[in-house]
C-alpha cells in the first residue's frame, strides 16, 4: 500500500516540527529568513500577513490558539516596534498564501504599502488523523516573501490574478472529524479530505483559473517559464498542468517548466508553494534556473474549495 500511495501522491519523505514549535514559531524563522536574505529592515513592513488555517496548535494540546493573531505573535518574535506594521492573519484554505500575496498586491498598486510580507505557515502533523492513510500526505512547513514597490518602464512583479470559492457542493470536501479509529480517546477533531472529488474538482477548475489570469495578463501560455502550483499531489499537479497546455491545444509540455519539492517535503498546505519558491530562488534545486524578465506562474487550490493564479514578471 505504501508503494503505491508513493506512486500516486509522489510523497517519499515529510517533514515535521519539533515538539517544542508551533505554527507561528516556524513562521517566524521564514520571516527572520526572508529579512535577511533580502537585507530589508523590518521597521520599514507595512503590513505582515500570515497564512494558516489552523493556528497555534500545541503538541501536547491538539487545540487551536488563534488569539492574538499568529502575525502580530511573528512581528513580537521579530522585535518590530513600528505600530504602522499592520498584523492580521488569512485563513484561505492551502491557497492563502498566494491569496495573501494577491492581497499585498492591492495594497501596493492602490499606494497604502510600499513592502509586505506574506508568510505560510502550518503544521497539519498536529491536526492530522493517525488512523486516516491521508495523513501520510501531511506535512509541517513555512516560507515567506515580501513584496516590494518598484518603478519599472514596463509591467513587472504581479501582472495579473484570479480568485474563485467553489462552495455549494464542494464546501465541504476537507472539513473537521472525529479520528477513524472508533477507540480513539478524548474529542478531538482531525482533518478529512474527500480525496476524489476534490481531484476531479481542481482537474476541471485549477486550469480555467491559471488561463483567466494569463488572459487578464494579456500573456500567451508559451511565454511562461515556470509554473509554482500548490504541491498537494505529484499526480494532480501533473495532471492539471496537462490539462492546462490542452485548453491552448499544446501537447508538448516543456521540460521542467513545474518544479515539484512533494517528494521530500510532502504537502504543507499554505507552505508549499512559498518554500518551493525559496529552494528555487536560492538556487537549491540547480536544475530549475529564473531570469530576470521571464514570467511565472503561481496556482494554488485548497478547503472552501478556493481557488487562485497569479502572473508574474521577475523584475530585471
Amino acid at each position: 500500500m505504501i508503494r503505491k500511495f508513493s506512486d500516486i501522491t509522489g510523497i517519499l519523505e515529510r517533514r515535521y516540527v519539533t515538539d517544542d514549535l508551533v505554527a507561528s514559531d516556524i513562521g517566524y524563522l521564514a520571516a527572520q529568513d526572508a529579512l535577511a536574505s533580502s537585507g530589508i529592515d523590518g521597521e520599514t513592513l507595512d503590513y505582515i500577513i500570515v497564512a494558516h488555517n489552523f493556528g497555534d496548535v500545541p503538541y501536547d494540546n491538539r487545540r487551536s490558539d488563534l488569539v492574538p493573531a499568529l502575525a502580530s505573535r511573528v512581528k513580537a518574535k521579530l522585535g518590530i516596534k513600528n505600530p504602522d506594521t499592520i498584523c492580521y492573519d488569512l485563513p484561505f484554505g492551502c491557497a492563502g498564501w498566494l491569496q495573501g500575496v494577491i492581497q499585498a498586491d492591492f495594497y501596493i498598486k492602490a499606494g497604502m504599502a510600499k513592502r509586505v510580507m506574506v508568510i505560510g505557515a502550518e503544521t497539519l502533523s498536529r491536526i492530522c488523523d493517525p488512523h486516516d492513510r491521508d495523513s501520510m500526505i501531511y506535512a509541517d512547513g513555512a516560507g515567506a516573501i515580501i513584496l516590494e514597490a518598484t518603478l519599472s518602464k514596463k509591467p513587472v512583479g504581479i501582472l495579473a490574478h484570479q480568485s474563485q470559492t467553489n462552495a455549494g457542493d464542494y464546501t465541504y470536501v476537507l472539513k473537521m472529524q472525529p479520528s477513524y479509529n472508533p477507540d480513539y480517546p478524548g474529542n478531538d477533531l482531525f482533518l478529512k479530505m474527500r480525496g476524489r472529488v476534490l481531484y476531479e474538482h481542481a482537474l476541471k477548475a485549477v486550469p480555467a483559473v491559471v488561463k483567466a489570469s494569463l488572459v487578464k495578463a494579456n500573456i500567451p501560455l508559451t511565454e511562461v517559464t515556470k509554473v509554482f502550483i500548490h504541491q498537494a499531489n505529484n499526480k494532480m499537479d501533473e495532471a492539471i498542468l496537462k490539462r492546462l497546455f490542452e485548453e491552448y491545444g499544446i501537447t508538448n509540455i516543456p521540460e521542467g517548466i513545474m518544479p515539484m519539492s512533494i517528494s521530500w517535503l510532502g504537502n504543507s498546505s499554505v507552505a508549499t508553494v512559498p518554500t518551493l519558491y525559496d529552494l528555487v530562488s536560492k538556487g537549491d534545486m540547480p536544475e530549475h534556473q529564473l531570469v530576470k524578465g521571464s514570467v511565472i506562474v503561481f496556482a494554488a487550490v485548497g478547503a472552501g474549495v478556493n481557488i487562485n493564479a497569479a502572473v508574474y514578471r521577475i523584475p530585471d
